[in-house]
């Protein structure tokens, strides 16, 4: 088989194939079996009817037809192997020339697809980031220890109206056209948490106990999903939370340390770890803003198109709906952030380790609240895997990137990213290891190799 490639624009090619004969006849006889089993013959069997009939039935013409759509798919995927074509979308293929009637002459098709443009990566060592300046302070660790006091918190029951931050018991009843459609009583719910339907919590406020109330909002489930209700809600208990005195006895309650001044110096601690986590990734969203900035990267409309289309059918709206220019534009920038990290995974030579890529369904599973065996199921059956394991490396592939990457706060002070990459230089440092490892074994192996050639020339003389 004969390939060629045109590349008609930078996102697009035009493959030609030139099928012989010969390669063509496997499918020629596959497909006198495949019409055989389909057509009744009288005297003859099903798959039994020689060729010879089956072209008086028929037609010769119907059976190249049957062939060549049956080695199509197999055609095309050797040619875009030789050719080095990376292809992207739906192809389209036609029939230039086939075999006559003699089965003399090639089989001629042409495919036009859409094409992983070529681009060359810029340059991203030392790639300036600017993030946000932080400074911890007392307030901060005031905060972080508010929220600890109340995981130890008790619910006290109060004679008052209702405040924010307080618990309530209630009783709901929901009403649609004045007809009962849903009933909870018992329900615990802290006033502002926005858990439950909305208004609930601007109804709720200033209520006492045994008072009720009623308004109107949009049910969220259900057989009346989406509808207008009546909602009555009758408050049965006010309650808030007290919380333990931040002294060293507390901490000694609720952490391993002693006193309440260590417990403050590790919450400071873990606050300026968050914010510096934060800093980082704020660095690791401005990244790829700042390498497209850097090159140009050709989109295939055609590409987009059918995903604009798709999202807004999918969002029930109409093809022309102005939406579709911010999806448009989230699609083409979507297209041109995968390509250039997909450049760097092979630039860097980013591997996904599996300790990586259980943590990161471990993750997905938490996120989603389902199992994670199941939700490993349920990628294999939708052969979902090798995309998350790419979504996983494309990730890593940000954090190659930072570790060569110049980052500054707001103030010029420089930001220390080496313990958020210390994975990606210990990736490097073990790829090193490995090489020295290769090469010394292959000096190794050079001396033997050497000696055993010697027996084979003395016994050649």
């Amino acid at each position: 088989m004969k390939t060629s490639v045109e590349q008609i624009n930078p996102t697009r090619v035009k493959l030609t194939i030139n099928v012989e004969p010969a390669e063509l006849k496997p499918y020629i006889d596959a497909a006198y079996k495949t019409i055989g089993s389909q057509i009744q013959v009288p005297g003859f069997r099903k798959g039994k009817i020689p060729a010879a009939i089956i072209d008086q039935r028929v037609g010769r013409g119907a059976v190249i037809e049957q062939a060549i759509s049956d080695g199509l798919d197999r055609f095309y995927n050797d040619a875009v192997q030789a050719e080095g074509v990376s292809p992207l979308g739906r192809p389209t293929a036609d029939v230039v020339d086939q075999p006559g009637a003699d089965l003399a002459g090639d089989l001629v098709v042409t495919v036009e697809v859409d094409a992983r443009p070529q681009f060359e990566l810029p340059d991203y060592s030392g790639l300036k980031l600017e993030v946000a300046a932080i400074e911890t302070s007392d307030a901060d660790v005031d905060a972080e220890l508010d929220e600890l006091r109340k995981r130890f918190g008790t619910l006290v029951t109060v004679d008052r109206p209702i405040a924010d931050g307080d618990f309530v018991t209630i009783d709901l009843v929901a009403k649609v056209d004045g007809e009962k459609v849903d009933e909870a009583n018992g329900i615990s719910y802290e006033i502002g948490s926005g858990q439950l339907l909305d208004g609930t919590d601007e109804a709720l406020l200033t209520l006492t106990a045994d008072e009720e109330t009623t308004f109107t909002s949009t049910l969220l489930g259900g057989e009346h999903e989406g509808k207008d209700a009546e909602i009555t809600v009758k408050v049965t208990a006010v309650k808030e939370r007290e919380l333990p005195e931040a002294d060293d006895d507390f901490a000694q309650m609720a952490s391993e340390f002693d006193t309440i001044a260590e417990l403050r110096d590790d919450l400071k601690t873990q606050v300026e770890r968050k914010n510096a986590f934060g800093q980082v990734d704020e660095a690791r969203q401005q990244i790829v803003d700042k390498l497209l900035e850097l090159v140009e990267i050709p989109v295939p409309q055609q590409l987009i198109d059918d995903e604009v289309a798709r999202h807004l059918e999918n969002e029930g709206l109409g093809a022309d709906d102005d939406h579709g220019v911010e999806v448009r534009a989230e699609a083409e920038k979507s297209f041109r952030q995968q390509l250039i990290l997909d450049e760097i995974i092979k630039a860097e030579d980013v591997q996904v380790e599996q300790d990586e890529f259980t943590q990161f369904l471990l993750q997905q599973a938490q996120q989603y609240n389902i199992p994670p065996q199941e939700l490993v199921q349920m990628l294999q059956g939708n052969n979902q895997l090798p995309g998350m394991i790419g979504e996983v490396a494309r990730s890593k592939a940000l954090l190659y990137v930072l570790d060569k990457a110049e980052v500054v706060d707001a103030n010029g002070k420089a930001v220390d990213v080496s313990e958020f990459t210390a994975a990606v230089r210990r990736a490097e440092e073990k790829a090193a290891e490995a090489d020295e490892d290769a090469e010394d074994a292959e000096a190794e192996g050079d001396e033997p190799a050497a000696e055993a050639e010697a027996p084979a020339e003395a016994d050649a003389k």
